[in-house]
């Protein structure tokens, strides 16, 4: 599968509107972007491509990155930055299958499939599929697995991603502290390519009025506050589930400049076929 990273910022993006910080200056200096998140991933043996999450981004990004519009989407969770752009749907598509887990959300009173289908009722072309976690099923010829994450207050889900003809894997952890449970680690365990929220790092954590959780044995926090992994987080997930190769996305204009285009952390537009 082809792997194209169309939105690898946070939820502002970089540059921020409106903001001269040196992170922001240095990615226009640059010409490199990161828009609001959302990964395309196509099935080249059938010809299919799948998008995961609708950024509001979504036009610019099919604008600027060459890739056909997906046959499918799904969507990990809520928020906005990774649910708006499903707007963009009207009059590009003729169907849209959308596919999101079914729990019903205590924050909510619905889940993420009937958020979507009340929020966008007015979009014929889309229809909704909702999901079991952790029950996988097929779409675009490939494998795909809704894993529970931990992104309070609301549910909100990684994704495990297979070619069931070659065997690579695609692992999202989705928008989540460090702390995803046991039996999601499991899920996501072994990709060739691991997608990791890392949105500041660690360093940034005293900053925050909660701090940082989950520290390691040197102290070091890797959960940002309570609902995003900070750069150490991710770089430690990876190791825990023994991930071929990672990038870092969901990253936020805090980096400090010197920091913020290193490697791993990702920018718009990487491709990657695994």
């Amino acid at each position: 599968m082809q792997v194209t990273l169309l939105g690898t910022g946070d939820t502002t993006g970089t540059p921020t509107v409106g903001c001269d910080c040196d992170t922001c200056v240095e990615a226009r200096r640059r010409g490199v972007e990161r828009t609001r998140f959302s990964v395309h991933v196509e099935n080249e043996r059938t010809g299919e491509s799948l998008l995961v999450d609708f950024s509001p981004d979504f036009r610019h990004q099919f604008l600027t990155q060459s890739v056909p519009l997906p046959d499918a989407g799904i969507v990990s969770h809520i928020h906005f930055d990774h649910l708006d752009g499903l707007g963009n749907a009207y009059r590009l598509f003729d169907d849209l299958p959308v596919y999101a887990a079914n729990e019903t959300d205590p924050a909510t009173s619905e889940s993420v499939a009937g958020t979507i289908e009340r929020k966008y009722d007015y979009l014929d072309q889309v229809s909704v599929h909702p999901q079991t976690p952790f029950e996988p099923f097929e779409v675009c010829g490939l494998e795909v697995t809704l894993v529970p994450v931990d992104h309070p207050p609301l549910l909100c889900y990684g994704l495990a991603i297979e070619d069931p003809k070659t065997g690579a894997k695609l692992s999202l952890s989705g928008d989540t502290s460090y702390g995803l449970p046991d039996r999601s680690r499991e899920e996501l365990a072994d990709p060739d390519l691991l997608l990791a929220d890392g949105i500041v790092p660690a360093a940034l954590c005293e900053h925050h009025p909660l701090g940082g959780k989950h520290h390691d044995d040197d102290g070091v926090p890797r959960t940002f506050g309570t609902k995003h992994m900070t750069r150490e987080g991710a770089l430690a997930l990876a190791a825990d589930l023994s991930a071929s190769e990672t990038r870092i996305v969901h990253t936020a204009h805090f980096y400090p400049a010197e920091e913020a285009f290193a490697e791993p952390l990702a920018v718009d537009g990487e491709r990657y076929t695994i």
